[in-house]
């Protein structure tokens, strides 16, 4: 189970009831942040999460509404003692960028961890996700990230039985170790005893962009699909190819093609007030669309068999 709330949808600057840009997951005890706008730490609260679990932070560029709210978060995990480390993953300029921020947080009981992104696309694995991270097209070097939570294929006990495989290596194998018995000399693997892998969980959060192939590519099939929207208004066309940005119909059409379930719009610019009056136009396009608000959240679980 993956929970997935968007604590901010807002873009440029915060509006009343619309923080700026954040998006957190739950997945087994572990959490993870992608940006992290000015009010993120409100938004967590009134959501009634805890900030405790967040060990992982991805930021997709280092525009104002999309980090100033790290360092007042960074200062509330410190007064809560935490101790464990923290990854920041972002791209090229990552630590300094933060460091520069840390001016008002320079001392902290917990180690932090800087990943910068490697070229166009990069994957990294950590507390049971598969985060990918790929170059999208705004005016600032920026990257969009892909989240899943894999699902390995089913055990099978009739084939451990048939390969006379002893019982006490079943649970190893299950969980994707190689065992190598030492006083047969043979080698057991998991593909020995599990089927082809399931379907598992993919969330796809994509903001501050042109539409790209980049997107369309990892968007493919996801459960859901966070995209911006910065503009609804079609007159705002123009503006949306100079400043790097999408509109809502531009989204959708990514959504349609990527195959997706589900879709969310965020980042809305300060001058759309109700983005609610354009979805019409988006479901003719997308049927499964609907405007992102803060605190917005869904509960994803593994298909079952």
């Amino acid at each position: 189970m993956l929970d997935v709330c968007l604590l901010g949808c807002g873009g440029m600057m915060p509006l009343p009831k619309r923080w700026l840009t954040a998006l957190m997951t739950r997945y087994n005890g572990s959490s993870l942040l992608i940006d992290c706008g000015e009010g993120t730490q409100v938004a967590i609260k009134e959501k009634g999460w805890s900030f405790k679990p967040i060990d992982t932070i991805c930021f997709t560029h280092y525009h104002g509404d999309h980090i100033s709210g790290l360092p007042g978060l960074l200062l509330t995990m410190g007064n809560a003692d935490r101790t464990e480390p923290l990854t920041l993953i972002g791209p090229k300029g990552l630590e300094r960028v933060v460091n520069a921020l840390r001016v008002i947080a320079p001392e902290l009981p917990f180690p932090i961890r800087f990943v910068e992104i490697q070229g166009a696309e990069q994957v990294f694995e950590m507390n049971g996700y598969r985060i990918t991270a790929f170059r999208v097209n705004h005016n600032v070097l920026c990257y969009g990230y892909t989240i899943e939570i894999l699902r390995q294929g089913k055990f099978s006990p009739e084939r451990a039985r048939e390969q006379e495989i002893p019982l006490k290596y079943w649970n190893p194998l299950q969980k994707g170790n190689v065992i190598e018995d030492t006083e047969t000399g043979k080698v057991y693997t998991p593909e020995m005893v599990l089927g082809p892998d399931r379907k598992g969980i993919k969330v796809t959060y994509s903001t501050d962009t042109r539409p790209t192939e980049s997107i369309l590519k990892n968007a493919q099939e996801s459960d859901l699909f966070i995209c911006e929207g910065m503009y609804g208004e079609e007159d705002k066309q123009v503006k949306a190819i100079e400043n790097k940005h999408m509109m809502f119909r531009e989204a959708a059409e990514l959504a349609k093609k990527a195959k997706v379930d589900t879709m969310w719009l965020t980042h809305y610019s300060p001058s759309l007030v109700r983005p609610d009056e354009f979805m019409p136009g988006v479901r003719e396009i997308f049927p499964n669309a609907y405007p992102g608000k803060d605190g917005k959240s869904l509960e994803l679980n593994f298909e079952e068999e």
